[in-house]
């Protein structure tokens, strides 16, 4: 039959009809409510001509393109049977699923779309003849119209993840592969392709995500043949995943978004459907992290000025990072020993735990389960549980595949989560796999993280790999924050925070005000930038209050009381992203679903291409209704260049929604790397 699913302005029809594998006619804008017969007709307008030179019958890019069928691009499902390839010839076994007999393999297809809008579709592979069938890939694939030309997805190191990196390719592939064992800092995150010029606020737009914490890969196909497809899975070592008969596996979710108003209608979809299933069910606490603030030197007497001055600014949740367990007195030893450091801390953790809860804030912990170092007595006593040779960091990977290994970490966690009253685990992964078996070892992960969530439901869960390069819609339903990058230098921070938010909705991004001398770049910045900066997010702090001035605390105050006021907004309102003309300069906020509010920040990254930077324009309000626009008071005042201010500056201004979006108003003179925090106010 026809299938016609629609949600939120999104339509997707596929052809389910005949004996053959059933094809997308259309996945893109709401085509209305249409009869039977237009339906029909509409499947039939699509069939394409036979060109010269090629099959006999008309290409049809179907939910399993095969060879068979007359697809000569990069397959998405290929099996093969040990020592004999196999050419699948699938036909339709009713619904979505699809066999070939002969072959004894059975694909179904799971499609999904979702109340947001958001596309979603996977891979059943199963083994239905009477030898082991090897699955060499078990992707997703669908088409894309010829006008979406330009290719937008990300590259990145570590500290300076989700570099954008734009292009237009010629024929042929675009292919970005993770062979990480986890996503890793260049990851692609959303392979983006739209009309040519596509910006945060305009353009038509289609998006592939491979929602898995493991390998995987994405890519566009522009074929010769004349049509264009986008597609996504897991990408699975030779012989990694081998099927006895009557077994299947289910590929990971591919998450396909569609917009016709940019970049930001994908974001207003996936963070609308990204809160619909969120387990986050509270405001999200401030955090200080340890880290930056006392590294490796930890003890009660260190720790408690640092406890008692966090109190004192407002910090909601005091994190103790790396450095507490036995013998960890560098990143070269001790790491699996999760057994609480008696020279450090002769009292275990109950005093320091005391004087955090005491003072009213929760207490959170730094775990790094899935690695060891060589120097460790788990290492020693257990070295058939470690993974591949080499060391990367001092470390090597522990294989949660073996039932042994996940059970002793499982218990041990467990162990500290029981004892002691732990309301948060920074979960850590401070390097690649470089071995395969990605697929069991992420499969491992998630039970592992599926089970201590269960037996400890109040513990909240951050997924931090050596800052951003595990974040992934796999991993999201089973945490409760991810770690958007290991600098918290706000300049690098601005661009990191922009583009992982294109997915993430901002209320599970860690953003922490780090000291004023980066500990990543060395780079320093002025106090307003790292405030400004670290507010839109799940906000913290990683800095070493006790060395603040009174007038630097008294500013972090003011900055944690506006975070806790704010963060109804900006962690449930609709994230809104301008186009700049000048790349130095530019303009980002969080607006309030019924649009009565908003705070924008106005950014200068760097020196502006004229003396007077672009007006200043503030997307995503209510065009008919009038806003005052005011400065904030962040705690500290921005740095800027002006002998004379806009005549607006700093008493506001007052406009229509449709004026200050269209129009704006004159910029403050702000010197580089400086920003400003506005609020827009419905009068």
């Amino acid at each position: 039959m026809l299938h016609h699913l629609r949600a939120a302005g999104v339509s997707a029809v596929i052809d389910a009809r005949g004996t053959g594998v059933p094809r997308v006619v259309h996945w893109g804008r709401d085509l209305g409510d249409l009869p039977d017969e237009d339906l029909a007709a509409l499947a039939a307008a699509t069939v394409p001509a036979v060109p010269p030179s090629s099959v006999d019958h008309p290409l049809a890019v179907s939910l399993v393109p095969t060879l068979a069928s007359g697809w000569s691009g990069r397959p998405a499902v290929a099996v093969h049977r040990p020592g004999a390839p196999l050419d699948l010839d699938l036909r339709s076994a009713g619904g979505f699923a699809t066999l070939d007999a002969a072959a004894g393999v059975a694909v179904e297809t799971e499609v999904e779309l979702t109340p947001q809008g958001v596309l979603r579709l996977r891979q059943i592979v199963s083994n239905v003849g009477s030898a082991p069938l090897a699955v060499d890939s078990a992707a997703v694939v669908v088409p894309v119209p010829d006008r979406a030309r330009e290719v937008l997805d990300f590259s990145g190191l570590w500290s300076h993840e989700r570099r954008p990196q734009r292009h237009r390719p010629p024929h042929g592939v675009w292919s970005r592969e993770s062979r990480h064992g986890r996503p890793g800092h260049d990851d692609a995150l959303l392979l983006t392709v739209g009309v040519p010029g596509f910006g945060f606020r305009h353009g038509e737009v289609w998006a592939a995500h491979v929602a898995w914490s493991g390998d995987s890969v994405s890519w566009l196909e522009r074929s010769s043949l004349g049509v264009s497809v986008l597609g996504g899975g897991e990408l699975l070592a030779p012989g990694e995943v081998t099927l006895a008969p009557g077994e299947s596996y289910t590929g990971p979710w591919t998450v396909l978004v569609w917009s016709d108003a940019g970049l930001d209608g994908l974001s207003d979809r996936l963070h609308a459907w990204i809160r619909s299933w969120s387990a986050i069910d509270r405001p999200r606490p401030l955090v200080l992290n340890t880290w930056e603030a006392v590294y490796f030197d930890h003890s009660l007497e260190r720790l408690e000025p640092l406890v008692d001055a966090a109190a004192a600014v407002g910090v909601e949740r005091f994190v103790l990072d790396d450095g507490w367990f036995r013998g960890r007195g560098d990143d070269t030893r001790a790491l699996g020993d999760w057994f609480v450091d008696a020279d450090k801390w002769p009292d275990g953790l109950t005093p320091l735990i005391e004087r955090v809860t005491g003072a009213g804030m929760e207490f959170g912990l730094w775990v790094e389960p899935e690695m060891v170092n060589p120097d460790s007595d788990l290492a020693r006593e257990h070295p058939e549980w470690l993974v591949g040779a080499g060391t990367w960091r001092h470390q090597r990977v522990l294989d949660l595949t073996q039932p042994a290994a996940f059970d002793h970490v499982r218990d041990r966690l467990d162990a500290l989560l029981s004892e002691y009253p732990i309301a948060y685990l920074k979960w850590d992964h401070n390097r690649d796999l470089l071995a395969s078996g990605a697929h069991g070892q992420t499969r491992a992960l998630y039970r592992l993280l599926a089970a201590l969530r269960a037996d400890h439901t109040t513990v909240e869960i951050e997924s931090c790999a050596s800052g951003g390069a595990r974040i992934d819609l796999g991993i999201l339903p089973l945490v409760d924050r991810v770690w958007t990058s290991d600098t918290n230098d706000p300049l690098e921070r601005q661009s990191i925070q922009r583009w992982t938010g294109l997915v993430i909705p901002p209320e599970y991004l860690g953003s922490h005000l780090g000291a004023a001398r980066a500990h990543t770049t060395g780079r320093t910045a002025t106090l307003s930038f790292r405030l400004v900066t670290a507010l839109f997010g799940h906000a913290g702090i990683e800095w070493d209050l006790t060395r603040a001035s009174a007038d630097e605390l008294a500013a972090v105050t003011r900055w944690t009381a506006l975070y806790r006021s704010s963060r109804a907004l900006l962690h449930g309102g609709v994230v809104v992203r301008g186009d700049s003309s000048d790349p130095a300069w530019i303009t980002h906020g969080v607006v309030a679903p019924d649009r009565s509010e908003a705070l924008f920040a106005v950014v200068a990254l760097g020196t502006a291409e004229g003396a007077l930077p672009p007006a200043v324009r503030l997307p995503g309000l209510d065009p008919e209704r009038s806003y005052r626009v005011t400065v904030v008071d962040v705690g500290a005042e921005p740095t800027v260049v002006q002998p004379r201010p806009p005549a607006w500056w700093p008493g506001g201004v007052t406009a229509s929604g449709r004026v200050l979006a269209e129009v704006g108003f004159a910029a403050p003179l702000l010197a580089p790397e400086n920003a400003v925090l506005l609020r827009c106010e419905a009068v």
